[in-house]
Formats: structure tokens, C-alpha cells, sequence
């Protein structure tokens, strides 16, 4: 059964306002220091970024009418989110900030633009349609400032 266009876009824009509210007012020696379970924030905006990117593809490609490209072993997943932090961690935070916003906008827009096919969940692998994967970085962010008194 197809999702609601609505409701996904306002899914995608809820999260990404709490994430951004959860790094608002953090500096950058904040954002880059690798204290949040050995990965720093800016790590974790590259890792929501490349998801995002991920996720706007298979959009795109499901809309199209070809099959997911991201169906993946637990284990896979794995290999994949370490080699991405790996490549992605000498980013300059300038270039992260680019890359979450960029990104961002290319999954609403895919979205917006999706087909039927597009919008059914039941298509997809890995980067599902619906996630809540932005949603619990987040709350790994605030708890971060939490125990910091950030």
C-alpha cells in the first residue's frame, strides 16, 4: 500500500528539524571531536547524508519501476556504514554541512516527485522508505550534550 506523499514529507522535515535543533549552538571544535561512542557529530551528519543520498536514489529508481538496489545483510550494512565512515571522515565540516543540506533536499525532492510505485513501501531494502534512522542519531546527539552539559 502506497504512503502518503504528505505525510513522508513532513516525516523527513520533522527530522531534520530536530537533528537540527539538537546541533544548534554547537561550536566547532564540538562538532568535530570524536567523544559520541568514538564518532564525532560531524561523523554522524555524514553518515545521515549518505543515507539520504541512498535512500533519494532508490526513490528515484523504484519510481522508475526498477527493484531496490540496496537489499542488504545485517552484516552488509555493517561493512558498508564502516567504509563510509572510514572514506567520509576527513570531510571538512564546511563540506558535511554542505553534503546534509544538499542531500536533505534531494530525498524531498525525490519523494515529492516519486510514482505509486515510488510510495510503496514494500519495494524497498535497506534504505527503506519510512525510517526512523535520522530520528535515532538524534537522540544519540542529545544525549551526548546531555552528559556533556552541552
Amino acid at each position: 500500500m502506497p504512503e502518503d506523499r504528505a505525510t513522508l514529507l513532513e516525516h523527513y522535515r520533522q527530522m531534520r528539524g530536530e537533528l537540527l535543533a539538537a546541533i544548534d549552538g554547537l561550536g566547532d571544535a564540538q562538532m568535530t571531536e570524536r567523544s559520541l561512542d568514538g564518532w564525532s557529530v560531524k561523523d554522524h551528519l555524514a553518515h545521515i547524508a549518505l543515507w539520504d543520498d541512498l535512500r533519494a536514489g532508490e526513490v528515484a529508481r523504484i519510481s522508475a519501476g526498477h527493484g531496490s538496489a540496496w537489499r542488504m545483510t545485517g552484516e552488509q550494512d555493517e561493512a558498508l556504514n564502516g567504509l563510509a565512515h572510514d572514506l567520509r571522515r576527513d570531510l571538512s565540516l564546511e563540506q558535511v554541512r554542505w553534503e546534509l543540506e544538499s542531500s536533505g533536499q534531494r530525498l524531498l525532492e525525490a519523494l515529492a516527485s516519486a510514482s505509486a510505485a515510488g510510495l510503496d513501501a514494500s519495494r524497498y531494502g535497506e534504505a527503506g522508505l519510512v525510517s526512523r534512522h535520522e530520528a535515532q542519531h538524534t537522540g544519540w546527539i542529545a544525549r551526548w550534550r546531555t552528559e556533556r552539559g552541552l
